[in-house]
Order: structure tokens, then C-alpha cells, then sequence
């Protein structure tokens, strides 16, 4: 058998089985074009994103619909509406990562101790997570953004403290079953204390899980921070975000619906790319969907 016939029988790698997949490479290239514009706001944005423009509302004071000068329009407030969405994106994708990583070291460290350990410390932290889960995350997170004074970083922290829990109890459900493997039982055995056990065995297996969950929960995290800006519990204006920019400009829903419609398909759109790719690395990762694509 040749070199080359041998290395046809071999399993793709997860990166390779990954760049197969049509709709996880659409995802990841609404991703990029989203990052990028963040990235890039400040040189291609043609204005500020606050600046008041004299020429960009109509003689009655109404917003300008998109146009070659505005391609998105104007705002009930003469700004530029493309310039907001690419500031906006800026907030988005910060609150997303930051907001997510946060939940993900929570979630990871609660399930891990509580699936590792049992006995009456899983007990209690897992009696924890269920009660966090009782309480539904939107009213929690209007609850906890209403104690404190709405800033970026504090809606980052608020969304966290939400979002954590999902993250803990599938961790908790893969350490409890790796703990009881015949590996863990060696290492034991050997007299290997429970930092190496956790870190050198439990958790590289779990980095899988992790990736998946961090990127299914950068969707998640980006539609509450619109829905608590759109409420006034988020990101406070000036600071564009998505979401407060649909709030601001809610009242002319009907007279100038491209207000209302460009952030909201902005919105849409980066949550169904990280889905996307997310549901693509879960069965990329998946031990048990290698073979079926």
C-alpha cells in the first residue's frame, strides 16, 4: 500500500473536519467580518460615533434614510448609523469574551471541585448551581444590573454571574465520570496528589467541552447584553452598543424602521455565526460523531 493511499485512511484532523463544514465556515466568516469592523472602527468609520451631524437629519427634524453619503442612515439624533453599528460591535464582541471567559472559569471551577470531590462540598455546590438555575437569568441579570451603576464592565460581570451555571453542570457531569476511571485510580494509586490529578488528567479532557460551551456562549452573552441595553439596564449611552441603539431609537420604529432593523439583524446575525460554529465544534470534538460525517 502506498504512502499516499495510507494517509487517505487516516482520520481527518478537527481542524480539517471543521474547515469541511459549509455553515460552520459561513459562521466564521460572519465572525471575522464583525471582528475586523470592531478592529478596524476607528480608520474606517467616516465618523465619530457621537458626533451630531448638521446635514444628517431632513428639514422636519427626522432621521436620513440610508443614502450614499449615510449608507445606513441617521439616527433620531443626526449620528451615522453605519459609524454606530461598528462602535457597537466593539461592545458586543468586549461584553461577549470578557462576559463569557468569566462564566466559563466559574463554571469550570464549580463543576470540577464538585464532581471531583462529591461528598457533601459537590453537594452543596451543586445544590447552589440548581438554585441559581431556579431564578431566570434575564430577571436576575435586570435585578443585578439595577443594583449597580450600569457600566460595560459591570454588565460583563452581571451576565457572568448568570450565566455560569449551565457551564458547572455539564462540567460536573463529565469530572464525576471521569473520577471514577480506571486512570484516576492508577494515579491514586501511585501517589499522585489531586492538583496533578486535576490538572494534568481531568481537566485536558474537559478542554473539549470547554472550547464548545465558550463559543455556544459568546451568542448567549451577546443577546442579553442587547436585551439589558434595549431594557436601559446595560451599557449605558454615550457608549454605543446594539442593543441601546434599537432603545434610542424605538420611537421611530414606524417612520424610520432601518433603525430598528440594521442593529437588530446585527445582532441575529453574530449570534447565529458563533451557533454556528459552535454546533460545528461540538460534533468536530465529539468523540462519538467521528466517522459519521
Amino acid at each position: 500500500m502506498s504512502d499516499r493511499t495510507v494517509a487517505d485512511l487516516r482520520p481527518a484532523g478537527p481542524m480539517a473536519r471543521l474547515m469541511q463544514r459549509k455553515m460552520a465556515l459561513l459562521g466564521l466568516a460572519l465572525i471575522v467580518l464583525v471582528v475586523a469592523g470592531a478592529i478596524l472602527a476607528p480608520w474606517i468609520a467616516p465618523f465619530q460615533p457621537d458626533e451630531q451631524l448638521f446635514d444628517g437629519l431632513t428639514i422636519e427634524g427626522a432621521p436620513l434614510p440610508p443614502n450614499a453619503t449615510f449608507i445606513f442612515g441617521t439616527d433620531l439624533l443626526g449620528r451615522d448609523l453605519f459609524t454606530r453599528i461598528l462602535y457597537g460591535a466593539q461592545t458586543s464582541l468586549v461584553i461577549g469574551v470578557v462576559a463569557n471567559g468569566m462564566a466559563l472559569l466559574i463554571g469550570t471551577a464549580v463543576g470540577i471541585v464538585a464532581g471531583y470531590f462529591r461528598g457533601w462540598v459537590g453537594s452543596a455546590l451543586m445544590r447552589f448551581t440548581d438554585l441559581m438555575m431556579a431564578f431566570p437569568a434575564l430577571l436576575l441579570a435586570i435585578c443585578l444590573a439595577a443594583i449597580f451603576q450600569p457600566s460595560l464592565w459591570i454588565v460583563a460581570l452581571v451576565i457572568a454571574l448568570v450565566n455560569w451555571v449551565q457551564t458547572a453542570r455539564v462540567i460536573y457531569t463529565e469530572t464525576t465520570s471521569l473520577a471514577t476511571r480506571d486512570f484516576i485510580a492508577a494515579e491514586r494509586t501511585l501517589g499522585a496528589g489531586t492538583g496533578r490529578i486535576l490538572f494534568r488528567h481531568i481537566l485536558p479532557h474537559l478542554v473539549p467541552t470547554i472550547i464548545v460551551w465558550g463559543t455556544l456562549g459568546i451568542s448567549t452573552t451577546v443577546l442579553l447584553e442587547a436585551t439589558l441595553s434595549f431594557l436601559g439596564v446595560g451599557v449605558q449611552p454615550p457608549t454605543p452598543s446594539w442593543g441601546n441603539i434599537i432603545f434610542e431609537n424605538q420611537t421611530y420604529f414606524q417612520a424610520a424602521p432601518w433603525l430598528v432593523f440594521i442593529p437588530g439583524a446585527a445582532i441575529i446575525l453574530l449570534a447565529l455565526a458563533f451557533n454556528l460554529v459552535g454546533d460545528a465544534l461540538r460534533d468536530v470534538l465529539d468523540p462519538t460523531q467521528r466517522g459519521r460525517d
